[in-house]
Order: structure tokens, then C-alpha cells, then sequence
């Protein structure tokens, strides 16, 4: 099962996971970090290093935050706000670069607080 990255960090987006990924699958959007669900191994490393706790395997996301399982994977399948084209599988966030831009579940997410 690939990680997840749900609402502790929108607006937070430390980057230490980006740090301890092996193989360089978690993406910058504008407000959040996003795990590539397709290029994750299922290694676990990002998720101790996250200072906030916003990494979880998908089958144990926070109750309430299920639905950024399926954003994880829309940020990556589905054409990203002025965009012609999905992300799809860009091979490495070093490679490609700060995406700057997030789907429409988090650009309109209201955190609590």
C-alpha cells in the first residue's frame, strides 16, 4: 500500500520526507507535498521524517481525512488546473521540480483552526 500526505501539511510542506524518499516520489504542489501512488514503494521512510505526522500508509489515513487518498492519486491521473495534461509519471520530483499547483480538493481546503 503507497503513503498518503493528508491535511497537516497544507501550508506546512517541511520537505523532510522529500529528503528521506528513495526514489524520489513525493511532488511539491502550492500548499502540499503529494506522494506519487504509483512510483511509491510501500518503504516507509518519509514517514517518520514528517515533523507534523501528515504521512500515513492509504489504508490508515486520520478519520475524516480519507479522501486525500484519492486526491493523492488525482493530483497525478487527472490534469491539474491550467495544465493540458496529467502528471502521470514523471520519474523523480528532482527531475521535474516544484509542480506549484494542486488540485482542486486542496487549493479550496479549509483547515480547521
Amino acid at each position: 500500500m503507497p503513503y498518503v500526505i493528508a491535511a497537516a501539511c497544507i501550508d506546512v510542506m517541511d520537505r523532510s520526507c522529500m529528503d528521506e524518499c528513495p526514489v524520489d516520489c513525493i511532488y511539491e504542489g502550492s500548499r502540499k507535498l503529494y506522494i506519487n501512488p504509483l512510483e511509491c514503494i510501500d518503504c516507509g521512510a518519509c514517514e517518520p521524517a514528517c515533523p507534523v505526522e501528515a504521512i500515513s500508509q492509504d489504508r490508515a489515513v486520520p478519520e475524516g481525512q480519507e479522501e486525500f487518498v484519492a486526491d493523492g492519486l488525482r493530483f497525478f491521473e487527472d490534469p491539474l488546473p491550467g495544465r493540458d495534461e496529467p502528471l502521470g509519471l514523471p520519474g523523480g520530483s528532482m527531475d521535474l521540480g516544484p509542480v506549484g499547483i494542486d488540485t482542486d480538493f486542496i487549493a479550496s481546503y479549509q483547515k480547521d483552526g
